[in-house]
């Protein structure tokens, strides 16, 4: 049963700070929460709709399509889905080539995001009001599909610099107000995860939310201390940005005695699926199209795995149109039990980031190193490997821009963090080769943690 304090923060609090921010994600939370019953022809009427008035205004505002279109003589005043394939892909060098043209010339207010993204090859680009509303209501929906929603307790185990450093007193006071708690899941030495354990047994939150691989560390150490978090009325546990295993799953699950929900998304491609109770992973289906392609580059029939391609419908501010996540997964091919319209992702592949273990034992979320180096002048891409408590293996590929300094810093900035006697050796490649899934993975640590 949702409390009075739940009910006055996500039907007034929330709402009031939106608006504040010029955000109208209460209204597009609403038109989901009714569009998600519908049926598959209303659904693709919506898209096609949506698509239109996406590529017609990137074909007039934005430098980079209207030229594309001209040089293909697209329409986009009449395009459809089916008419998507005719353009061709958007990829992060696409982007870091035509970073300026891909901006809408009426866009104001534009947030600069970055990624290191799986592929381990740093990524910037724009975010608008449209785009931030829209991904914040959908990942609203899919809260309350489990019950639960904006007010409820929550702890949060996440490890991005955009989270953690924004802790000012607005943002203190935001938190206290929703009553989010966050803990930082770069260090997860032995002292921090039984901190961890105490704030979440502390704060008896109703749902959890964080890396998968950090939620089951958590897990693991509790039921080796004998630690009881299943008494705790936590309702659900939300993981993202890494690929859930099941052994995962059911750790988290029997740990704190709750469901586990996956999602699946990234700031570049937008909250593109989450998991509904009946367990299945549902598209955002009102505002991402999602394609499913070959190596040839062509679309592969449901069931089949491929790359994922998205198309965010939200983003004309700064378009993301047959965006390649690099991510393998499958449509599904028969509808939810649940009742939505919304399609269904039947599985992702190809999505982990590792821990990492420094010398002295402590165990850090592989991120830590990964901010190391993604914003590096000269990185084009890279990869982390450690190969032993002693030493650690970075491949990089050089861009304009990196020098010997560059290297020095790699080095530094990873010994700091492994210690200061592992051998960090740096070798510079002309290329790094995925993985047979077709995914590169940044950081892989052959050191067994917990």
């Amino acid at each position: 049963m949702t409390s009075l304090y739940t009910r006055l923060i996500s039907g007034a609090v929330f709402p009031v700070q939106e608006r504040l921010k010029k955000h109208t994600t209460v209204a597009v939370r609403r038109g989901m929460e009714r569009s998600q019953w519908w049926d598959t022809d209303r659904l693709e009427a919506l898209r096609n709709d949506r698509l239109r008035a996406l590529l017609t205004h990137a074909g007039t505002f934005v430098p980079y399509y209207r030229q594309l279109f001209t040089e293909l003589r697209f329409d986009p005043k009449t395009a459809s889905l089916a008419d998507l394939s005719r353009l061709p892909f958007l990829t992060k060098p696409l982007i870091r080539a035509n970073t300026k043209a891909l901006e809408s010339e009426q866009a104001v207010g534009l947030a600069r995001f970055n990624t290191g993204g799986s592929s381990g090859e740093p990524l910037v680009f724009y975010i608008g009001r449209e785009r931030v509303s829209h991904d914040v209501a959908a990942k609203w929906r899919a809260t309350r599909w489990w019950d639960v929603d904006i007010g409820d307790p929550e702890i949060v185990v996440w490890g991005s610099p955009i989270e953690l450093g924004a802790q000012d007193r607005m943002r203190a006071l935001r938190d206290g107000l929703m009553r989010t708690q966050l803990l930082p899941a770069f260090e997860m030495s032995e002292p921090k995860l039984m901190a961890f354990v105490a704030a979440i047994r502390a704060r008896r939150p109703r749902m959890l939310f964080g890396y998968p691989s950090a939620l089951s560390l958590i897990a693991r150490f509790a039921a080796d201390k004998k630690i009881d978090l299943r008494s705790l009325g936590i309702r659900v546990a939300f993981v993202t940005a890494e690929r859930l295993y099941d052994e995962q799953r059911q750790q988290i699950a029997d740990a704190f005695g709750c469901r586990v929900a996956n999602g699946y998304g990234g700031r570049d491609a937008g909250f593109i699926a989450h998991e509904c109770p009946e367990g299945r992973l549902h598209i955002t289906a009102e505002d991402i199209i999602v394609e499913i392609i070959g190596p040839d580059g062509q679309p592969v029939q449901a069931g089949q795995s491929g790359e994922i391609v998205t198309t965010h419908l939200a983003t004309k501010d700064y378009p993301f149109v047959r965006y390649r996540t690099g991510d393998i997964g499958a449509l599904g091919t028969t509808r939810c039990a649940c009742g939505r319209g919304l399609p269904v992702l039947d599985r992702v592949e190809g999505r982990s980031t590792d821990f990492v273990v420094a010398a002295d034992g402590t165990i850090m979320h592989g991120l830590a190193l990964v901010y190391v180096i993604r914003d590096l002048t000269g990185v084009a891409s890279f990869r982390i490997e450690q190969e032993s408590l002693a030493r650690t293996r970075v491949q990089i590929v050089p861009g304009p821009g990196f020098v010997d300094a560059t290297e020095h810093t790699i080095v530094q900035g990873l010994k700091a963090r492994l210690g200061s006697a592992v051998d960090v050796a740096v070798e510079r490649v002309a290329s790094i080769p995925p993985e047979r899934s077709g995914k590169h993975r940044y950081v892989v640590s052959h050191v067994r943690t917990l």
